[in-house]
């Protein structure tokens, strides 16, 4: 179908980036409709790593238009950074475009960031790279879009008015520095040459291309269970990284929607701070851990690891109207004796099928489990899920028949092509 869009369905770090990259092969344009460089995703094409941030995981294809949509709050020094990385390797940028409308993320965005998080009393776990402060400032009405960029005299001004409020909260509210105007300017003027060409009104660009029936694939950062209004809250991200976050984030009409694939990590990890219910602070974690390599693409934190929240990918399912599922690290849990898939949580004695808002609540809920058989086999060069031993197969129907989606697609390794298709997404 023409339209697709990639989400999340736990709390980030699933493997979407290897699975937009898989099906970015087939798309003629690629689009970022949320978040900003706070998000890590790795690409592993032919054994060499590619870590991406705030590039589209689809830029790796050239073919495609690779679009950094309005819903984005987009640092342009990290993008040059980016590129240039890409660059290096080989591979062209020429294809990259950003929205007009897109937030520019500032350097005192960075420095709100940091200072707000050591002066907060209860930690939300921020990656420090400004995306809070900056969304803070876009729905303030105080953001900067890259529009405003392309006149620079009149940006010089509007530069300066948003520098002077900030200085002010940096050394009268958090007992900070000011930061200089001046370098600040010079800055931007280094970079003015190489960001204007690739500033685009993209709202009409995406949406002719939908009009032609050009397959087009939206991708978000981060995941369900971080979104602004419906995960941990306040343990969250800045935005909507679900379907719905399409329609806003690209200027995309619900119905123009198709196909929303749910990437499933067969087990869970978080980062940062909230409630984790399915935690595991013991051994097997730490296993689960070191075989996935569970450590941050952006920061190197080593996530949290436990087993896998079958009423997280549910809530999932239910907000984002998922069409199709892919599981990835599936392969990370072989040679375990049993698994775990929690289906429920036990909090003061009454059973919940569903995840409560309240987050002091889930703090408090005992996980539910459905045990499994494990399997000692190697699954990571199979190529058709007849191969996989029974246990592991009996693992993926059930998550398929607990969420009534179905299975598309199972990552059996980190490549691009170590992948079992089921059925055609």
């Amino acid at each position: 179908m023409p339209s697709q869009v990639i989400v999340g369905t736990q709390w980030g770090d699933e493997g979407k980036g290897k699975i937009v990259d898989v099906l970015a092969q087939k798309a003629d344009m690629i689009v970022r409709f949320q978040g900003g460089d706070n998000a890590g995703h790795t690409v592993i094409v032919q054994g060499k790593k590619h870590v991406l941030h705030l590039l589209p995981s689809g830029v790796l294809n050239p073919n495609a238009l690779c679009v950094i949509g309005p819903g984005v709050v987009c640092n342009p020094f990290v993008l040059l950074k980016e590129m240039e990385t890409l660059k290096q390797g080989g591979l062209t940028c020429d294809h990259i475009i950003i929205s007009d409308r897109a937030q520019m993320l500032m350097p005192y965005h960075c420095y709100q960031d940091e200072l707000e998080e050591q002066s907060a009393s209860h930690k939300i776990g921020t990656t420090k790279k400004g995306i809070g402060p900056c969304y803070a400032d876009k729905y303030a009405r105080r953001g900067i879009r890259f529009h405003e960029f392309i006149d620079f005299e009149s940006f010089k001004v509007r530069l300066k008015e948003c520098l002077d409020f900030k200085n002010k909260l940096f050394t009268k509210v958090y007992d900070g520095k000011a930061m200089d105007y001046d370098q600040m300017v010079k800055d931007f003027e280094a970079i003015y040459d190489q960001i204007v060409p690739m500033i685009k009104e993209t709202t009409h660009i995406v949406n002719e291309a939908l009009d032609e029936d050009k397959i087009v694939l939206f991708e978000g950062a981060q995941a369900a269970m971080l979104d602004i209004n419906y995960g941990t809250y306040p343990y969250v991200t800045s935005s909507s990284p679900t379907s719905a976050g399409v329609t806003t984030g690209a200027c995309v009409a619900p119905n123009r929607i198709q196909t929303v694939v749910g990437v499933v990590k067969a087990y869970s990890t978080r980062v940062g701070e909230g409630p984790f219910v399915t935690e595991l602070n013991d051994e097997t974690g730490q296993w689960i851990r070191e075989k996935g390599f569970e450590y941050g693409a952006t920061t190197g934190r080593p996530r949290r690891c436990g087993w896998l929240d079958l009423l997280v990918v549910k809530h999932a399912t239910m907000m984002n109207g998922l069409t199709d599922i892919v599981l990835t690290k599936i392969d990370v849990l072989s040679g375990l004796d049993k698994l775990y898939v929690c289906t429920g949580y036990e909090i003061d004695g009454k059973v919940y099928d569903y995840i409560p808002s309240d987050q002091a609540m889930v703090a408090k809920a005992k996980p539910i489990y459905k045990e499994f058989d494990g399997w000692k086999k190697d699954i990571s060069k199979m190529e058709s899920f007849d191969e996989l031993p029974e246990n592991c197969k009996a693992y993926i129907r059930f998550i398929e028949e607990f969420t009534g989606v179905r299975m598309s697609m199972v990552s059996v390794g980190p490549d691009r092509v170590n992948n079992i298709y089921i059925h055609e997404i």
